[in-house]
């Protein structure tokens, strides 16, 4: 058992090498030299292993690694780690600015500007000042636990420092490797032999996702912290000195006083308190011992944004690490809170990119590919060439029309850029490169390009409505190519959700005729999945148990799994709601289609149109003789359900139902729930800490429901 010196000596060894480390790695100033800094790491080290009592989860010492994981687990997020809106000129920013100038009602409007790091998003909790878990955005709601990775990052504190640390505390951030470091790591593939990688961003997210935490300790990964997301123990005074914009959005806020400042609790006598900003928040966490942008600053109004985008594009080449473009966020937090979100985007904020790389090459082909909605997409086959940090070799023409207004043709040199650093596209055509069919002639070598009049898959009609710029295959489910996204589409996991169902086996079923049908799944044997490429008999079992599974689900999940044109996931809801079962709605009219909330002329026709095909009858008729079933609800219309064409706004935290639990069983009774409130608002649900919603529901005279009136309306 170790003695009273030897638990001061950890102690004492530990904070030395976390002084050390945040010189080393946040404040770029080393203190000590590397052979001291070693010295006194294996001595904590050899002090650990002699005494293993010793060892804590914040020591440096742990920042190795452990044993390899064997798959990382989900981790919900408590508050969804929301995507932002892009600007990709300046106009997006000036409509930006307005838009958040109109929402507030005020002249001008203070921005926090950051850069925008191309790297991986995490999510950092701490319980007590202690890091507890890390997790991947993943899709915003669940993310992958990588905690015992995130570990080995040297710059992110095991242990926060200074004063007011809260309780628990959510670190949204960006784990990046430095453009120095990526350069260092690849010379070192290079010197082994091994394979380089492509770019910083997917070596830093390649290594974060190392299920072996030591490999992920070799790789020189830095974190840059830009935000938090729910600290729960903030007190309201703390919530005014700092509080995260998400966290100020769940209406755990005291309410604003009359003349728009807020008090420390709704109907006390205290004076105002001060608001608080973004920007004081990022010093506080530089203050805990975060490393956070020194580029940041904050610039007034539309002409502040745009000086502030010119600086920091012309500061970008000689920046350490890579940026894809600049965040601005409103700087008032309280505003934000009023501001609030939009789908999956806050109001408050906006990434402005810059513009995407492009580079010359040419194009070897033009081919036509055929999606799921039979959409034929003209794609032109380039020779390689790296853009954007990959290697691109095919670039989308988009449609006919486009594809003609360039005059793309094959042969051509052509300049390639990746819109918005993602999709590749074809700019422009280099018409003096063009090759010409003889020397001195102005004819060029190759023909325009003509979208064929048949499907280049199956060989059915090519139509294009008037009122569209895509023409599509007129062979429905009877084209291969549609066949296979519509069963990808149909398994995924937002729909029926077959899990293990992808791609690769979509292909081997479709080609060898297994399948041409959603229903087909249904039929699919054991010996059959198992003699397809790549699949063993467990792999096969384990796809027939998800088969089965899926046939109980949900009427919304059904409809959304049709890939009925136009139809997305809200819409599907918004049918099932109101009609209630599928009969009702195969035999309704365009017309009686049109009541439903957010269904227009051009929805109403697609699903009319789907429904009047015959073998869109027989496929689902055989879906429900396969089994595939669900629990069927009323119809949600004005005469069978009072709640239909109800908006209602839920604010505050209600004593006993959660927010979601609230907008399920409103919604089930037809209602809507939407996340601001206007004129257009039924009803505001306001539970304790209500925020700026009640109050511009009191202005415009909105009924105001507690939980126990809104249950009593719902019994009705």
């Amino acid at each position: 058992m170790p003695d009273l010196s030897h638990v001061e000596q950890a102690s004492a060894l530990r904070a030395a090498l976390e002084r050390y480390n945040h010189a080393y790695y946040v404040l770029d100033t080393p203190t000590v030299p590397d052979a001291e800094y070693d010295r006194l790491f294996r001595q904590l080290q050899s002090l650990e292993a002699e005494y293993p009592e010793l060892q804590t989860p914040d020591s440096p010492t742990q920042r190795v690694g452990g044993k390899p994981l064997p798959a990382f687990g989900q981790v919900a997020h408590a508050v969804p780690m929301l995507s932002l809106n892009n600007a990709f000129s300046l106009d997006d920013v000036v409509a930006f600015d307005r838009r958040c100038r109109e929402g507030l009602e005020k002249i001008a409007i203070d921005y926090a500007c950051e850069p925008k790091f191309d790297g991986l998003a995490i999510r950092l909790h701490y319980a007590d000042g202690l890091l507890v878990q890390g997790a991947t955005r993943g899709d915003g709601t669940i993310g992958e636990d990588v905690t015992q990775n995130l570990r080995t990052v040297r710059n992110i504190p095991l242990r926060l420092v200074g004063k007011d640390i809260p309780s628990q505390l959510d670190v949204r951030g960006e784990v990046v490797m430095l453009r120095a470091d990526f350069a260092a790591l690849n010379a070192r593939q290079r010197a082994r032999g091994e394979k380089e990688f492509v770019n910083p961003r997917n070596a830093a997210a390649g290594s974060l996702r190392q299920l072996d935490a030591k490999v992920t300790a070799q790789r020189p990964l830095y974190f840059f912290a830009y935000g938090v997301g729910d600290a729960t123990a903030f007190s309201p005074v703390g919530l005014l000195h700092g509080a995260p914009q998400e966290y100020l959005l769940r209406g755990v806020l005291p309410a604003p006083s009359s003349d728009g400042l807020l008090n420390q609790a709704a109907g006390n006598a205290e004076p105002p308190l001060d608001r608080t900003f973004h920007s004081e928040l990022m010093d506080r966490l530089a203050g805990w011992g975060f490393t956070v942008a020194v580029e940041r600053s904050v610039m007034r109004g539309a002409a502040g944004l745009a000086a502030y985008y010119a600086e920091m594009a012309a500061a970008r080449a000689q920046l350490p690490y890579d940026i894809d473009g600049v965040v601005y966020k409103v700087n008032d937090l309280v505003d934000q809170m009023q501001l609030g979100f939009v789908s999956r985007a806050p109001r408050f904020a906006i990434a402005h990119k810059f513009p995407a790389e492009e580079v010359l090459t040419t194009v070897e082909a033009i081919e036509v590919q055929v999606g799921r909605t039979g959409a034929l997409t003209p794609v032109a086959r380039l020779a390689p060439v790296f853009v954007g940090g990959v290697t691109v070799t095919n670039a989308t023409l988009h449609n006919e029309a486009e594809a003609q207004r360039k005059d793309v043709r094959v042969g051509d040199t052509v300049s390639v850029r990746r819109a918005g650093d993602v999709i590749p596209e074809v700019v422009a055509v280099v018409l003096e490169k063009r090759p010409l069919s003889t020397e001195g002639s102005n004819e060029s070598l190759y023909p325009p390009f003509i979208l064929p009049k048949q499907c280049p898959v199956c060989g059915s009609a090519v139509e294009k409505l008037e009122d569209e710029a895509i023409a599509r295959c007129t062979g429905g489910l009877f084209c291969p190519a549609q066949r296979k996204q519509a069963l990808l589409h149909f398994a995924s996991r937002r729909a029926i959700d077959i899990d293990g169902l992808g791609e690769k086996i979509v292909e081997q079923l479709v080609d060898n005729a297994l399948v041409k049908t959603p229903a087909d799944l249904y039929r699919m044997d054991l010996a059959s999945l198992a003699n397809l490429q790549r699949m063993a008999e467990k792999s096969a079992t384990n796809i027939l148990a998800a088969i089965e599974k899926s046939k109980h689900t949900t009427l919304a999940r059904f409809i959304f799994a049709l890939g009925i044109r136009n139809v997305g996931e809200a819409t599907a809801k918004d049918l099932a709601r109101y009609f209630g079962n599928l009969h009702a709605l195969m035999r309704a009219s365009e017309d009686q289609l049109q009541q439903v909330p957010d269904v227009g002329p051009v929805v109403a026709a697609s699903i009319a149109r789907f429904f009047a095909e015959r073998h869109n009858i027989e496929v689902i008729e055989q879906l429900r003789a396969a089994g595939v079933h669900w629990t069927e609800g009323e119809s949600s219309a004005a005469a069978v359900m009072p709640l239909a064409g109800k908006t209602f706004v839920l604010t505050g935290t209600l004593p006993t139902l959660s927010r979601e639990t609230a907008k399920e069983m409103i919604e089930a009774q037809g209602g809507k729930v939407t996340g601001s409130v206007s004129s257009k608002t039924d009803y505001v649900v306001a539970g304790e800490d209500a925020g700026s919603k009640l109050i511009k529901a009191q202005e415009l005279g909105v009924t105001l429901l507690n939980e126990n009136q809104l249950k009593e309306l719902l019994a009705q």
